[in-house]
């Protein structure tokens, strides 16, 4: 009998792993919006402790392995292998910013704030930056007439609406969009970004970035994006254990087990841990590295 192709769902939520999850969930909640969510069965990672988090409908955990891995490795491009970073939707960029400002820890990425991408960009204003704990972050406000139905919230209590997408830096754009559609997603959007905005916006010099945006059978948010920088730019190969704090993972939720069994069996020999059939703690789950070292969390919930 032939394997059922796999199916994926949705993006389920994302996984930061921190040294401190209860102080950076502070800074999650205070400076950015979130609200504590409940737990979810696991996080990817054994012997963990969850700090359970929403914006909006979006979920993302912040956990704290044992033992501790590695801190953040200091001002990572967004060229290089281990870079990921969340993309939060704002209805008012001036004022999330300043609710950002009125906040220590944080550091900027962009290195002139929120700026302006050309129309053949996107036409948002956007501004990265990265958490207490080095994290990379992305606010992104889209223009009133150009702004998807996902995200228009009236009724919303702040700037702060929730999460897009994850993007990811990738070395070869088809190599990556074979992967994720291998797992059931499908290439949404495409554009190539360049120019001075982009320099400001990324903190690199002149930028050529093919982003590619990966979505989910109901077109709803959180996606996956793809970044990939043109140019001979240095891309160690990313070495990152499942406890370091750059070990952030997509929990991707499958269709049901026959899914995540053909997923595995797909990409055998990216896999990390777990497999066909039930798990301990529950579930059916597997964890596997992208072609990239992207950590990709499969789930049945």
């Amino acid at each position: 009998m032939t394997a059922p192709a796999p199916r994926a769902l949705r993006l389920a939520r994302i996984v930061l792993v921190s040294g401190d999850p209860d102080a950076l969930a502070d800074f999650y909640r205070m400076a950015l919006a979130f609200t504590d969510a409940e737990a979810p069965p696991d996080s990817g990672v054994a012997g963990v402790r969850i700090v359970p988090l929403r914006l909006g409908d979006q979920r993302l955990d912040l956990v704290a392995a044992t033992p501790p891995g590695r801190p953040y490795p200091g001002d990572v491009p967004g060229f290089s292998p281990l870079f990921q970073h969340c993309a939060i939707i704002l209805s008012d960029m001036a004022a999330a910013h300043a609710r950002l400002s009125a906040h220590p820890g944080w550091h900027p990425i962009s290195t002139d704030g929120p700026v302006r991408l050309p129309d053949s960009s996107g036409g948002v204003t956007a501004f990265k930056f990265r958490d207490p704990e080095g994290h990379p972050l992305e606010f992104l406000a889209f223009p009133p007439a150009a702004t998807p139905e996902a995200w228009r919230r009236p009724d919303a209590a702040g700037p702060c609406l929730g999460l897009d997408h994850s993007a990811i830096s990738v070395a070869d754009t088809a190599r990556s969009v074979a992967f994720y559609e291998s797992l059931g997603l499908r290439v949404a959007s495409r554009s190539l970004n360049t120019g001075p905005e982009q320099a400001h916006l990324d903190a690199v010099a002149d930028p050529t970035v093919e982003v590619t945006g990966l979505g989910f059978p109901d077109g709803r948010p959180p996606h996956v994006e793809l970044l990939c920088y043109r140019g001979d730019l240095p891309r160690p190969t990313s070495d990152l254990a499942m406890n370091d704090v750059a070990a952030t993972r997509l929990v991707i939720a499958m269709a049901d087990e026959g899914a995540l069994a053909a997923a595995c069996a797909a990409h055998a020999g990216r896999l990390i841990s777990g497999g066909v059939g039930p798990q301990p703690g529950g579930g059916a789950d597997a964890l596997l590295r992208d072609p990239d070292g992207h950590l990709v969390w499969l789930t049945v919930e």
